[in-house]
């Protein structure tokens, strides 16, 4: 920390537990709790139960949790892959291509979800690109949505990089898809890693766009936990979000361990 003096450092903590506590850690604490409760009486649940987590991972809720990996994995690779391409695209454009660029990929995050869930249940329902009603479409618009990220996380990581490394590359004799994947893709790793983690975190939670488009075979578990609540299983609803939110902690936890592992090789 910035802070110097030990009164200062505790007067810091102190300020961050008052802003992080109410804010975040208590609604995720609440959930947790409901999720083990079957009843709600006075200011907090009650009556402790594993149940809910007993149908939390069978069935349908496990049908539902196994579609959103699989939704998040591919969107994010995609969006990973289209976010690279076009940061390095844009680094060779002129400043009105870069502009031009920024916007059409931040387009997609400015506008609420459920607008670019219409957009693409309007674009694509007709021949010859007729998506609606299979899981295509539910991946499509997880792209949409998350490669934003990937792509500014990408253009941010290459106006930091050091021109002079592709330099002494093309000194050497080095040709241009040569330097693209043994220099600057390397370089990029840390970044390209960060942007995954964080694609696939925003598309394993993305509800609104999800709700337009999904089939009645494809069904993550988001949507899964909103029908919970909505018809009023509120201690069902809680299982599957905490369900939901440790699969996503442990996913992210071992690819940052297999991040971890590979720079130190």
């Amino acid at each position: 920390m910035l802070v110097h003096s030990a009164r200062g450092r505790w007067a810091a903590w102190a300020l961050f537990a008052l802003l992080f506590v109410p804010l975040f850690a208590v609604p995720l604490l609440v959930v947790l709790a409901a999720s083990f409760s079957s009843h709600w009486s006075g200011a907090l649940p009650s009556g402790p139960t594993t149940g809910h987590y007993t149908a939390a991972v069978r069935g349908e809720s496990l049908q539902a949790l196994v579609t959103s990996l699989v939704t998040a994995v591919t969107a994010s690779l995609l969006a990973l892959v289209i976010g690279t391409w076009a940061a390095l695209a844009a680094a060779s454009l002129g400043r009105r291509g870069r502009r031009a660029l920024d916007a059409l990929f931040v387009l997609p995050v400015a506008v609420p979800s459920v607008v670019v869930g219409l957009a693409v249940l309007v674009a694509f329902s007709q021949p010859p690109f007729l998506l609606n009603g299979t899981r295509w479409i539910v991946i499509l618009a997880h792209t949409v949505l998350v490669t934003a990220f990937a792509y500014q996380s990408v253009s941010a990581a290459l106006l930091r990089l050091d021109p002079v490394y592709e330099q002494v590359a093309a000194g050497l004799g080095a040709r241009p898809a040569y330097t693209l994947w043994r220099v600057k893709l390397p370089l990029l790793l840390p970044s390209l890693n960060a942007a995954a983690g964080l694609c696939f975190a925003l598309s394993m939670g993305e509800l609104s766009a999800t709700m337009m488009l999904y089939p009645p075979d494809w069904m993550p578990l988001p949507v899964l936990i909103f029908t919970a609540t909505d018809r009023g299983s509120l201690f069902t609803g809680s299982a599957l979000a905490v369900v939901l939110m440790a699969t996503t902690l442990l996913v992210l936890l071992a690819a940052s361990r297999l991040r971890n592992r590979a720079s130190h090789r």
